[in-house]
């Protein structure tokens, strides 16, 4: 076995790997709140400018499963120092971009070249790591996913605000420059063997079709009236068609350029079946809790993502301590309490009522994030835990692209059923209120102050938000119990969990 590569300083170049991460994953979420801003600025509609988002989650969900494919014809190190350099590039096209049809295209190249950059940090993390300390590795890595996306709507807000929008994207530039070079320096020596893989053709096409396909049906679904819409029929026909020939080819193809073979191993296919599930259940939650806190509570955005942030602060604290400790337990057993906390705070938020304050709100997510600092260091090290060091850069890219796409399904079922299931109670709630009826006409003389028509509204108006909370409520209960069930899934996997498991484990090259 060759000998595990160590960088000269680890410290340095973990500080290198977790800020590319961190800015990339910031960089999903950033752009979220400045779209108005961005609609005004260039001259388009609030519709149009959700292609900043939609063009980067298409782009970056196609390359996340080429990430095995990319690191054995490149290299690990080589692949991420030109995907963060690229990453900063792109950034910089984007805040010069002086026009919509500019911005798309360079935000478009921009999620391409950062699917790769999650996945090969977490690859390149356990490589140059002692088996000993890589769930400290995972668990500084799993710190950086949870705050990037609180910190993400904060910080545009902020400088959109403050500044311009062009900044969100000018932030990256310096961050990738010095991160690029740490890396470049750190991992100089590191062996490592590369391969010159045909390229499968076919599957790269449908794949490019119908991951690009799907996505789009999943972002524009519901402001598209879903199959009421020519357009989302079309693109459902064609994500349908794509993916199954997609998953036929590539089983049966000698040499895949997604190697879903993968799944042979038992840990793997457990541990990325209960990321995806909780990674979508936990995305909607982050979706739907400032949604409502504007709409139902009237909070303005900023006051949401101070309501939410909360969510960010126990990982930070427990960093150290998971990374330390952890595996020196049973990590299903840490992953299960995950899950029972989370729905736990599922359950708190399925009380909720019109009248719940700031404190109790940003409670609740505090305590969630105790959930969130037990889940992802467990699950990730379990489902790497039966790959060989060559199959981690593919294990982590086929994962990572999973729970991204279980996230966008996440958020298109969540927003449709919330939106759904208020009109439902709002035709419950005023089935009994009626023209002849002479309670309903005093009620609504009464709540206009004489006036009917505006008692009508004023009634509406009540009605719709106490819609929109019975739907909220129920979801939530949906969602926690959704919790209770993947505790039974983690427990699929089978120990050991250690790095011993898979083969060969040191970082010196494939």
């Amino acid at each position: 076995m060759d000998t595990p590569f160590r960088p000269p300083n680890l410290a340095l170049t973990t500080i290198g790997l977790s800020l590319a991460t961190f800015m990339q994953v910031l960089d999903t979420t950033i752009a979220n709140v400045s779209l108005p801003t961005i609609a005004g600025s260039l001259g388009v509609s609030n519709d149009q400018s959700t292609w900043v988002i939609t063009s980067f989650a298409v782009s970056m969900a196609i390359s996340l499963p080429l990430t095995g494919f990319l690191s054995r014809r490149f290299g690990e190190t080589r692949l991420f120092v030109v995907s963060t350099l690229l990453f900063s590039l792109t950034s910089l096209m984007c805040g010069i971009s002086q026009s919509m049809g500019m911005l798309l295209v360079f935000r478009t190249i921009q999620g391409a070249v950062a699917g790769p950059m999650y996945p090969i940090t977490q690859s390149l993390l356990i490589g140059v790591y002692p088996p000993e300390k890589r769930g400290m590795a995972l668990a500084l890595l799993a710190m950086v996913t949870v705050v990037a996306p609180i910190a993400g709507p904060i910080l545009g807000g902020w400088i959109t605000d403050s500044y311009s929008w062009p900044w969100i994207f000018f932030i990256n530039v310096p961050i990738g420059i010095f991160a690029s070079t740490v890396i470049a320096n750190q991992l100089r020596g590191k062996i490592e063997k590369t391969q010159r893989p045909r390229i499968d053709w076919v599957g790269l096409g449908t794949l490019i079709l119908g991951v690009g396909a799907l996505q789009i049906v999943l972002d524009k679904g519901n402001d598209a009236d879903w199959f009421h819409s020519s357009f989302i029929v079309v693109m459902s026909i064609i994500a349908a068609i794509s993916l199954s020939v997609f998953l036929i080819w590539e089983l049966t193809d000698a040499d895949p350029i997604v190697d879903l073979k993968l799944f042979r191993h038992r840990n793997f296919a457990a541990g990325t079946l209960a990321l995806v599930l909780a990674y979508a259940v936990f995305f909607a939650i982050a979706l739907l809790v400032p949604l409502w806190l504007q709409q139902n509570l009237h909070y303005t955005a900023t006051w949401a993502g101070y309501a939410t942030a909360p969510l960010g602060v126990i990982p930070v604290l427990l960093t150290f301590f998971v990374g330390k400790y952890a595996t020196r337990m049973d990590l299903r057993v840490l992953a299960g309490l995950s899950f029972l906390v989370m729905g736990a705070t599922c359950f708190m938020r399925a009380g909720f009522n019109l009248d719940v304050d700031f404190t109790h709100v940003a409670l609740v997510q505090l305590w969630q994030g105790l959930g969130v600092a037990l889940f992802f260091m467990p699950v990730l090290t379990i489902l790497l835990s039966d790959l060989r060091q060559d199959e981690i850069a593919s294990g982590s890219g086929l994962a990572t692209f999973l729970r991204t796409l279980g996230g966008s399904f996440a958020a298109s079922i969540t927003t449709f059923a919330w939106f759904r299931r208020a009109d439902v109670h709002h035709a419950q709630l005023t089935e009994h209120i009626t023209a002849y009826d002479q309670a309903s006409r005093s009620a609504l003389q009464t709540l206009g102050h004489g006036n009917a028509e505006l008692g009508g509204r004023i009634l509406n108006g009540m009605i719709t938000q106490q819609s929109y909370q019975i739907a909220f409520n129920e979801i939530f209960h949906v969602l926690g119990w959704i919790f209770i069930g993947l505790i039974a899934v983690i427990w699929l996997a089978r120990p050991p969990f250690g790095p011993k498991a898979g083969a060969p484990a040191g970082g010196g090259g494939h």
